[in-house]
């Protein structure tokens, strides 16, 4: 087994192809063991913890956090024999570009070459410094062979008698006379070359409080003699960037935190990642693929309404959360076992249509990374006290970015709470692979007509989008009114459920 192992970035589940390293749990020189975490990912689809396959001695990391990485690629390397001593560590892409081991010996051999000689004053001799992982070779200046005066002898030595360039250098005699000294640029002049604000004219500390305020030099006007940048140059720029900035957001946004802001700080371009990207290749291919048809229906739930006070009364759903989404869920799943021919998907690759005779619930939610829809497995199998148990599970692990790939996969049919957002009702698009999502829309107390007499009733919108090439237009208002006449009168479900 060889003693260096390089971990590669697994699939995480469902032909994931990328995937972006969020944290890293371990660094350099930590030991670790079978199974333990080492990196925290972000699929396309959720967070995923990394178990190491090793046991051993981390002795790189080959991947900054807040990469992305494509599968197969390798993200860190093990030492699974540390206590064997000293090894060649394999070959990275990220060491390939360091110094080889042999360049000591090399720059010993060249200053033995040239004793008698000394260095340039501007030249300085630097051996292959340490790599950082992700940043490359740390820049040491220029190297470049001392230059001997004429007719200075060449001394000759042998690497064995210098082991290292520092003591070559420091055994080398003092050189006879020296180099001219060439004229040093004037500060403005020099400062106007390097880092940020290249070819603007502005001395060290001003550049540091631009850098310190985020203020591009290039934006500036100097008021300076000979075009200079002034102190005073910088702080009023920084004053007009702030006033310039739209008053959008309150403070610093996490969704903002990957992101450029511009010079003028009136946008800010984040980077389409992860959940973001997986949900608009979905709702893309969704849209432009499945010929969507919506429904409509407008139901008195007043009946319902009481029938969650009287759940969240009863002991039996003391340990759960009783909410209307929880009944909706319940009438879907009748509706789709009184109508099961909807239950299916449309496969293009092999013009089939495929039915299933499970019910995978899904369950629209929100998150900071973007939309979801994870399901219930086996829906239909469930007791409404299961359901609860089960749609109080999957909103907690989806609201801390917890969901697995597999919770995600393999959906049926799907609800979107849009309700919870005051909303009354939508289109909602469909989930890829499923042939109808249903839009449970806002609860609000209205003037209704029941039983000849105008009442303030409980009143809510459903909408029913479908795949039109599965389900008929009677087949999803059939559907839908089933789903309505539970909601209206829960008692139905004893009957049909």
């Amino acid at each position: 087994m060889p003693r260096f192992e390089q971990f590669r970035l697994p699939d995480a589940g469902e032909g994931l192809t990328e995937a972006d390293i969020v944290q890293w749990h371990v660094a350099v020189g930590d030991r670790v063991e079978v199974n333990q975490t080492i990196v925290e990912i972000e699929t396309a689809k959720s967070l995923v913890d990394l178990p190491c396959p090793y046991a051993g001695v981390v002795t790189q990391v080959l991947v900054e956090e807040g990469a992305t990485v494509d599968v197969g690629t390798p993200i860190i390397t093990v030492d699974t024999d540390p206590d064997a001593g000293p090894a060649d560590a394999p070959t990275t892409p990220a060491a390939a570009d360091s110094t080889p081991p042999t360049a000591a010996v090399e720059a010993a051999e060249v200053v033995a070459a040239d004793a008698g000689t000394m260095q340039d004053p501007e030249t300085e001799t630097s051996g292959s410094g340490a790599v950082l992982v992700g940043y490359g070779v740390a820049d040491h200046g220029t190297t470049r062979r001392a230059r001997r005066a004429p007719g200075t002898p060449v001394a000759t030595s042998s690497a064995a008698d210098l082991p290292t360039p520092e003591r070559v250098v420091a055994a080398a005699p003092a050189r006879p006379a020296p180099w001219p000294a060439q004229a040093a640029p004037a500060p403005a002049q020099r400062s106007a070359t390097a880092g940020d604000g290249s070819g603007v004219l502005a001395k060290p500390p001003v550049r540091k409080l631009a850098k310190d305020l985020g203020v591009d030099l290039h934006t500036v006007s100097p008021t300076g003699p000979g075009g200079i940048v002034t102190r005073e140059d910088v702080v009023a720029r920084a004053e007009q960037n702030s006033a310039e900035t739209m008053a959008t957001y309150p403070g610093d946004e996490p969704w903002l935190a990957s992101g450029t802001v511009s010079p003028d700080g009136r946008t800010t371009r984040v980077p389409v990642r992860s959940v973001r990207k997986r949900t608009a290749e979905a709702m893309v291919a969704s849209a432009f693929t499945a010929p969507h048809v919506s429904v409509f229906h407008t139901v008195d739930v007043t009946r319902t309404m009481r029938l969650v006070e009287t759940l969240r009364a009863d002991r039996e759903f003391a340990d759960v959360r009783v909410t209307p989404l929880l009944i909706a869920a319940k009438a879907l799943l009748i509706a789709v076992n009184r109508h099961p021919e909807v239950n299916a998907s449309w496969v293009d690759e092999s013009q089939e249509i495929v039915y299933k005779h499970y019910v995978n619930l899904g369950i629209a939610a929100q998150t900071p990374r973007g939309l979801i829809v994870p399901n219930i497995k086996d829906a239909h199998r469930l007791t409404l006290h299961e359901l609860a148990l089960a749609l109080a599970d999957l909103t907690a692990t989806a609201r801390e970015g917890r969901t697995t790939p597999s919770a995600m996969s393999d959906g049926t049919i799907t609800i979107t709470n849009v309700g919870v957002f005051g909303i009354d009702t939508g289109t909602p698009i469909l989930n890829p692979g499923e042939s109808a999502i249903l839009a449970f829309g806002a609860i609000r107390q209205q003037p209704w007509v029941h039983k000849g007499k105008v009442k303030a009733r409980h009143v809510t919108q459903l909408a029913l989008s479908f795949d039109h090439r599965l389900v008929d237009g009677a087949l999803g208002a059939k559907l839908l009114a089933d789903v309505a006449a539970v909601l209206e009168d829960p008692a139905r479900a004893l009957v049909w459920g």
